[in-house]
């Protein structure tokens, strides 16, 4: 990485690891066959793909029959969405999700409500976690399907993923879960959870950007959704297309490594973010929005009162200091270009003022406590800088 950047915005994306690099160049250059070709090259490629297969199914407990690979988390989640309306719409039109999902979700239910779909948007509570209660008397029998994301990528609070799926089970729904922050991070079981559709992209455990999966149950209860994209019959006919086969390739490799390194990884980031945050915190007026007990290691978002996100991180990443230029964010980066508050702070009771002066820091496994330390110093001196300037 650039020895004059710090980068603290993981959660949006990830450096490639150079070990998943070397495992997909070669898909690129000389093993550069369609994996669909029945030759000597193409039954290389086909084999890549289906070890790869087995890699991601691995990292979640699932079968590898149940993997569907797609372009990412935003994809597999308008085929899982819109394909589970259309194929269970007999049994009623009732969707529920969550206030705090990511932007994928939330405007894929808002384009089935234009098709006559219902749909339930629940609130969080003040710690961004459900109210279990609240939860189980919006079930109804023509309850279809619940998406509920499984770690929230801004605040990084985590969900009781079992309990809801276990209370939408009890109405015969299907349990769907974005895990987008959560694959490679913690270790799940879609079995274990209960879980009937998930959906992640690569780029968040260091591998490229154009690259996720869709996990469909095929044991019991097996989910049928149908395809969105038409034209070959890929992916058991749910994603035709041309495979992506260095980008699988790189899909696996790092799911098989974050598989390998998931405790170790867990130790390490989770001691510079505690140090990060307690340092933090000593600036006055400051504090951590969202549970503290239920969130992911990697993430702290916090907001300083009277200092502006968008001037904080301008400052962090001026060329015209001379220090090094952190990346740090102020929300979802899918949603970046966007003048409204967070929508996940807002849900969770914060005012707008609060939610503009709040910030995520998302560490990964390349960053280090010497980065952390010029990071503590910066943002304390924009910070104050900042509020001098008001007040």
């Amino acid at each position: 990485m650039n020895k004059e950047l710090i980068y603290l915005d993981n959660n949006a994306t990830t450096q490639i690891d150079q070990r998943v690099l070397d495992a997909m160049l070669p898909y690129l250059t000389t093993n550069f066959a369609n994996a669909n070709s029945t030759h000597q090259f193409g039954v290389g490629a086909y084999n890549a793909v289906k070890e790869a297969r087995k890699q991601v199914a691995e990292i979640i407990g699932a079968e590898t029959n149940e993997i569907v690979f797609t372009s990412g988390a935003t994809e597999a989640i308008n085929l899982a969405i819109k394909g589970v309306a259309e194929s269970y719409s007999d049994k009623g039109k009732h969707i529920i999700t969550v206030e705090t999902e990511h932007s994928a979700v939330l405007d894929t239910c808002k384009f089935l409500e234009t098709k006559g779909f219902e749909v339930t948007y629940l609130p969080v509570q003040k710690n961004g976690l459900i109210d279990l209660d609240l939860f189980k008397s919006q079930l109804r029998e023509d309850t279809i399907l619940v998406s509920v994301m499984m770690v929230n990528n801004e605040t990084g609070v985590i969900q009781p993923i079992k309990e809801l799926a276990e209370l939408t089970h009890g109405v015969e729904a299907i349990f769907m879960t974005d895990a987008t922050q959560a694959v490679g991070k913690l270790e799940l079981n879609v079995d274990e959870l209960g879980i009937d559709l998930l959906c992640f992209s690569g780029h968040k455990i260091y591998a490229p950007k154009g690259v996720g999966a869709l996990y469909v149950r095929q044991r019991a209860n097996r989910i049928k959704i149908p395809a969105l994209l038409h034209g070959g019959g890929h992916e058991r006919g749910l994603r035709s297309g041309t495979l992506n086969v260095p980008g699988i390739v790189a899909l696996g490799k790092a799911c098989e490594l974050a598989q390998k390194e998931l405790e170790e990884n867990l130790k390490q980031i989770k001691e510079l973010r505690d140090y990060l945050e307690i340092q933090l915190l000593t600036i006055e007026n400051s504090f951590v929005n969202g549970d503290t007990k239920n969130r992911l290691y990697n993430v702290t978002n916090i907001c300083f009162v009277g200092a502006d996100s968008e001037a904080v991180i301008m400052g962090l990443s001026n060329p015209e200091n001379n220090l090094p230029l952190i990346a740090v964010s102020n929300g979802s980066a899918c949603t970046s270009t966007s003048i409204d508050p967070s929508h996940v702070l807002i849900a969770m009771g914060l005012d707008e003022n609060h939610a503009f002066n709040s910030i995520r820091f998302s560490l990964g496994k390349y960053n280090t406590k010497e980065e952390l330390n010029i990071v503590i110093n910066q943002v304390k001196t924009v910070v104050a800088g900042l509020r001098a300037m008001i007040f």
